[in-house]
């Protein structure tokens, strides 16, 4: 019943929405011999987009993997931001309109004609040009900047890190979602992006499939190349485990996770589950701390439990830590295991949507979380956010490329 209403409230905005945007169409073509045309164009993207949103919830709801997804998704991101902009646009013009008339109203004298001001014609010619532009980005972040791998490089300075690990590298990847990634000629190339860095350690930190193990199945021997001269290890993250696919049974779930857990094994990761392993290198060691998916959000269930992942430890031990939400180092790391060192995190994705520059970065997703991609600090601790391998839900990126992490480790 809840669903029931939810759906209806969205369509009867929607269509709100869609009868305010086609006062731009009225005002730009009001002259124009092309004003049937135009509206027969601008209402059979409404009905195409309708289309589109009933066939994405058939297919989720039906678990329906669609050969299409990547382009319906940028066509369905384009069309609803490229909407929403001009409906905010036009809300802006009215607001303006209104005030001049209110001007106009007490700057005449009563014998004077009050006129309408209407809309402006070139102003929505820019609005509707303006607006087609996210469906372009929205696009183009699939053909092109999907796969569009960058290396993030930082170098990071510690008092606790033993001497022998001094110049220690660690590559990082974070949120594959193999099942959105289809295009193994870029695969096999971002692998080879991995190897060339030359990693002591390598880190995956949660979330290998969207929702099935078997989405991995034929990635294993892409994946199974990533090269490190010490050892790889992995977590679980919350998509890993399941709980957003319609199972047949609780025993077919388990079956699912007991799968994605070989193969961890079959690509020679080590996966931690709320455990912790040591390296040791000249009679020195590290400590690599690994937990299951620990998030302070509530709608994401929490399997971790560093508790156990950190006992047994030694307070003067250099400690990494691998947590997929980043957080976790918020309310939990930070604040109680100040004696953690690094926590290396993902999740986020950067929201696959952003700017980032040198001076200036932008997410939405930054609303949600306050540590949202790259390096951050407290005190003697410090949080990487890796901006994800893969994509999810929009089946491209804008702005936020995916990312290849390089960290360097050395001792003050």
């Amino acid at each position: 019943m809840n669903r029931l209403i939810t759906i209806s409230i969205f369509f009867i905005l929607y269509f709100l929405l869609e009868w305010y945007g086609y006062q731009s169409i009225k005002t730009v073509f009001k002259t124009s011999k092309y004003k049937e045309i135009a509206t027969y164009v601008y209402f059979g993207i409404t009905i195409f987009f309708l289309f589109l949103i009933i066939f994405s919830i058939y297919s989720r709801i039906n678990n329906v993997t669609i050969p299409f997804q990547n382009y319906l998704s940028a066509i369905l991101l384009g069309i609803l931001i490229g909407k929403l902009l001009l409906c905010i646009f036009l809300g802006i013009e009215d607001l303006a309109r209104v005030m001049r008339y209110g001007f106009s109203k007490y700057s005449y004298s009563r014998t004077s004609p009050i006129q309408n001001i209407d809309r402006s014609q070139f102003l929505n010619s820019l609005f509707l040009i303006f607006t087609s532009l996210p469906l372009a980005a929205f696009c183009y972040g699939v053909f092109k900047t999907a796969y569009d791998y960058k290396i993030h490089r930082k170098k990071i300075f510690f008092d606790k890190l033993p001497k022998a690990f001094d110049g220690l590298r660690i590559v990082q990847i974070s949120d594959v979602h193999a099942g959105s990634l289809n295009d193994y000629k870029a695969l096999k190339s971002a692998v080879e992006k991995i190897n060339e860095l030359e990693s002591d350690l390598f880190f995956f930190t949660g979330d290998l499939v969207n929702n099935i193990a078997s989405e991995f199945t034929e990635k294993i021997e892409i994946f199974k190349n990533i090269k490190a001269k010490i050892g790889k290890f992995s977590i679980l993250g919350n998509h890993d485990y399941g709980d957003y696919y319609m199972w047949n049974s609780s025993d077919e779930k388990v079956a699912n996770l007991d799968l994605l857990k070989s193969y961890h094994k079959q690509v020679d990761w080590k996966l931690l589950l709320n455990e912790h392993v040591s390296i040791t290198k000249n009679e020195s060691k590290i400590e690599i701390i690994g937990v299951e998916n620990w998030s302070g959000k509530l709608r994401f269930k929490q399997y971790g439990d560093l508790k156990i992942a950190y006992e047994g430890l030694e307070k003067e031990a250099f400690k990494i830590l691998l947590s997929h939400d980043p957080s976790h180092w918020d309310i939990e790391v930070a604040e109680m295991y100040n004696d953690i060192d690094l926590t290396l995190s993902g999740h986020t994705h950067g929201m696959q949507f952003g700017v980032e520059t040198k001076w200036f970065r932008f997410s939405p997703v930054q609303f949600v979380y306050k540590h949202w991609a790259g390096l951050y600090q407290k005190g003697k601790q410090y949080l990487y956010v890796n901006r994800g391998f893969g994509f999810i839900g929009y089946q491209g990126r804008v702005g936020i490329r995916p990312e290849i992490t390089l960290i360097e480790l050395y001792s003050k």
